[in-house]
């Protein structure tokens, strides 16, 4: 294998081909590949995202983080349907993510659960045809991030023209890699295979509502930071394929939680205050060795842990994400199993009525 297909490659493929070496000078390439993929990531990150920051304005860089996570998603997967749709309903995927979180911040409350829905399930729908390939995931981080840090004003009008410029990136990429995949498929027949009965169409009714839950309830109550609730939730959700027992991603996030901040915690204090700056940049690095959920998600905690030592100070910081992560999960679990409970009764009443 060529050293530039397996920095292509997911970690957890390059394991497996770690796995099945026989020598260790092979272990040692994938081993260095792992390494190279991980390094350029977080390299290309910081560049990309600080130059549209740099552009955009600062209160901006949540939206430069998620077309910088959506670019790198789409060189992969695609929409599931041809590419001229595609790039229609990217430009709803991008103006959803500009638009509903500042809709958010204006409307009452009681208008809150079914803007979340409405808006989220679409970006879902529009964008997740086959969850078990992590769109899911990205989108929904997306807007949940998005939706934590809303802009007016002028603002918003640069968030706008950053998103445009997301659409060209992403857009062209769309092209290139997937002109020519789901010829024959448009977005309506798409729209037609919905039934809430399939388990992807259960998944994506699921993910929406218990989303748009978590929200409304983080925003109405004011709980500090509530978009980290939100992410604890949409984790717990976005397990695929699509399960009403929830207890083993309750406890590998809360594992993964606990371990994260506890580690980041002790590094903070041992690092010199020079160098804390790159205990971010650190979890991204690891992050690039990781495949176990609990690991990702330690990992995934160092940057937002490095920006809320800076607002509520370490300590704060790290109890509070512990604290908003517990409530998330916690809702999750709890929501997760009333649904399932809903569902099931439904289907054992659907025969009756035929």
């Amino acid at each position: 294998m060529k050293f530039y297909d397996a920095l292509q490659m997911d970690p957890a493929i390059l394991k497996r081909e770690i796995a099945a070496c026989s020598t260790k000078k092979e272990k040692l390439y994938y081993w260095t590949a792992i390494a190279v993929r991980s390094a350029l990531i977080v390299a290309f990150a910081i560049v990309f995202i600080s130059a549209l920051s740099g552009v955009f304005g600062s209160d901006n860089t949540p939206l430069a983080v998620a077309v910088f996570c959506m670019m790198l998603g789409i060189r992969f997967v695609n929409f599931e349907y041809c590419v001229k749709d595609s790039l229609v309903t990217l430009a709803a995927v991008l103006a959803i993510l500009v638009l509903a979180p500042s809709a958010a911040v204006v409307l009452p409350s009681i208008f809150l659960i079914p803007l979340h829905f409405v808006c989220f399930f679409s970006l879902i729908y529009m964008t997740t045809q086959q969850p078990q390939m992590g769109n899911g995931g990205l989108y929904s981080f997306a807007y949940i991030y998005l939706t934590g840090n809303p802009v007016v004003g002028e603002a918003l009008i640069r968030r706008g023209c950053l998103a445009l410029v997301g659409y060209l990136i992403c857009g062209i990429i769309l092209v290139v890699k997937h002109r020519h995949q789901h010829k024959e498929v448009r977005f309506h027949h798409v729209v037609r295979k919905f039934h809430p009965a399939k388990p992807v169409c259960l998944w994506q009714l699921r993910m929406a509502l218990g989303v748009s839950l978590v929200m409304t309830a983080g925003q109405v109550f004011a709980v500090e930071r509530f978009m980290w609730m939100g992410f604890a939730c949409a984790s717990l959700l976005s397990e695929y394929p699509y399960s009403g027992n929830a207890f083993e991603r309750f406890w590998q996030r809360m594992v993964g939680a606990v371990a994260g901040c506890g580690l980041f915690f002790v590094l903070y204090l041992i690092t010199p205050e020079a160098l804390r700056s790159l205990l971010g940049p650190l979890g991204g690095l690891c992050l690039g060795f990781c495949t176990d959920y609990r690991y990702k998600t330690a990992m995934n905690y160092f940057g937002a842990l490095m920006l809320g030592t800076g607002i509520y100070g370490l300590h704060g910081a790290v109890m509070l994400r512990i604290t908003d992560t517990l409530l998330g999960v916690t809702f999750g679990l709890i929501f997760a199993a009333i649904f399932h409970h809903v569902v099931a009764i439904r289907a054992l009443a659907e025969p009756k009525t035929k």
